[in-house]
């Protein structure tokens, strides 16, 4: 096992989670189990500049470092991450093998050199220092050799193939450890960073302990369960099971499930982290997560349809997330433009002079029927369902602007006509009245997509004075938020999604009038 270590990076990568605040005495609890399972580096957490608060794992100095280290370090190595443009190096003492005995310092593909130079100066403050470049993944065969060239020259500790989105298959690690194994200095070490994208890192780990060749030394990552940003990282756990299985190691483990039970089990209740299919989708494309979660967030797309729009990403956009760039991929994507002037114009004869009662699928249409039906019966409204078909209400018009949803109600629609937003040009019957989705869902506030603010922005496009509405009741964090059998999205916002609409809300009621027919948390002083 003697050219194998394993490096637990629960702190700094785990920090992710919880904003690196274990508080002080749990991390250092954290680190002396980490050091009583014998494992090899402990990575403590992040070197930045700003502020130093004790209960998190965010540090500006060794002196600060020092706090949280146990008195028996036992052969146990300290490290900390840095990130070359968020540390001013220059407030790092220099080694002298009481702190931290390493960095580990990180870099993107497009600030490669302004990185090496960073390390070149941790090198000189006496410190074994880890290259970790971002997203290797995302680099090509020639621009790996290239980095490698540049590495040999300034001769660090290690260098690591980090693969960031988790977008690694065995094929890829193959190859990038064979251009890594046979072009990098024999002295420098072999890191190994995997991310759970794929559900892949403990065998792809497994993998790079059987192709590992000759004594060259290496390093796998790994956390306390897997701990770190969804959907997390290799299992300490596991790979120290393996490695005593198979590599003669000598790993105690009881000392990690013990933390695990302690610490780390319950920050995964608050902020659970694991497979799942918005990382999954980020690693098919080799992307920044963030991307795949917005789309999976609007709650409004099919697979298909987040895959395409996934697949359009620029390279150049894919390791840094652009939330600008992605909210107008998603706009293009949904913006089919159609000339629906004559279908205004007849639905505008249609609802002349008509009351207007519009069905949200909130569940107080269930609690309060009988006062909706009173009010049906009274005045006679035009009755237009928004995103859902109910047998409780007769309803003359269904509106969609939801590719899921029409999915679910096209086969329902019985003898109402349907009313869809011009997104759904791609699915939806030829005959059926498209209505222009850019029209419905921009104005002055920006873009909106739901489906009632944008049934209400029809309206009155077609010169509606007032309307009612029933069931749109907003999201509540508990109880339920749908009549029953609606198929609610998992990806609701909550408050946020509460926020923004009451804002447009307030200024649709300086254009038109809005009376609530059940109570609603976007009524005026709610």
């Amino acid at each position: 096992m003697g050219n194998i270590k394993l490096l637990d990076c629960t702190l700094r990568d785990g920090g992710y989670i919880n904003h690196w605040n274990f508080g002080y005495h749990a991390a250092r609890n954290i680190i002396k189990k980490l050091v009583e399972s014998q494992v090899d580096y402990v990575e403590v957490g992040f070197l930045r500049d700003g502020e130093y608060d004790r209960d998190t794992v965010v540090f500006r100095n060794c002196e600060e470092i020092r706090n949280v280290l146990p008195v028996n370090r036992g052969n146990t190595q300290f490290t900390a991450m840095a990130l070359h443009n968020q540390y001013d190096l220059d407030q790092l003492e220099d080694y002298d093998g009481r702190t931290i005995d390493a960095l580990r310092i990180t870099f993107h593909d497009y600030d490669i050199d302004e990185g090496l130079s960073y390390i070149g100066h941790a090198i000189q403050k006496g410190y074994k220092v880890f290259v970790n470049p971002i997203n290797i993944m995302g680099y090509t065969d020639e621009m790996i050799l290239r980095l490698l060239e540049k590495v040999n020259r300034i001769k660090p500790y290690a260098f690591s193939i980090v693969d960031t989105f988790g977008s690694m298959m065995k094929e890829d690690l193959m190859r990038i450890y064979s251009l890594v194994e046979h072009n990098l200095d024999p002295s420098i070490v072999i890191g190994l960073h995997l991310h759970e994208n794929l559900g892949l890192s403990f065998s792809l780990a497994q993998e790079f302990i059987a192709m590992k060749t000759g004594s060259r030394q290496c390093v796998i990552d790994a956390s306390m369960l897997g701990m770190g940003r969804a959907p997390g990282n290799l299992c300490m756990e596991l790979i120290m099971d393996y490695m005593n299985k198979t590599q003669e190691g000598i790993y105690n483990t009881n000392p990690i499930l013990d933390g695990i039970d302690d610490y780390i089990v319950k920050l995964k209740s608050i902020e659970p982290w694991g497979y799942s299919t918005a990382y999954a989708l980020s690693a098919k494309f080799n992307l920044h997560r963030n991307y795949a979660e917005f789309l999976l967030g609007k709650g409004r797309l099919r697979a298909k349809q987040i895959n395409q729009i996934l697949a359009s990403i620029e390279n150049h956009k894919k390791t840094s997330y652009d939330q600008t760039y992605i909210e107008d991929l998603y706009q293009k994507f949904q913006n089919h433009e159609v000339d629906d002037r004559e279908l205004l114009e007849k639905l505008k004869r249609r609802l002349a002079e008509k009351e207007i009662l519009i069905l949200a699928p909130g569940s107080s249409i269930a609690d309060n029927r009988d006062r909706i039906q009173d009010f049906i019966q009274k005045w006679n409204p035009i009755v237009i369902s928004a995103n859902f078909v109910t047998d409780a209400y007769k309803t003359e018009y269904v509106f969609c602007s939801n590719v899921m949803r029409y999915e679910a109600l096209k086969e329902k629609i019985t003898d109402q006509e349907l009313l869809v937003t011009s997104n759904l040009y791609a699915i939806c019957e030829k005959e059926q009245n498209l209505f222009s989705f850019p029209e419905l869902s921009f104005d002055e506030l920006g873009s909106c997509d739901n489906c009632v603010i944008m049934l209400i922005k029809l309206l009155r496009r077609i010169g509606i004075k007032q309307v009612y509405v029933a069931g749109f009741d907003g999201y509540k964090e508990n109880g339920s938020n749908y009549i029953q059998g609606y198929f609610s999205s998992q990806h609701t916002k909550g408050q946020e999604e509460n926020v923004r609409i009451r804002r447009y809300v307030a200024e649709l009621k300086k254009k038109l009038q809005i009376f609530f027919l059940t109570d609603s948390i976007y009524e005026d002083g709610r």
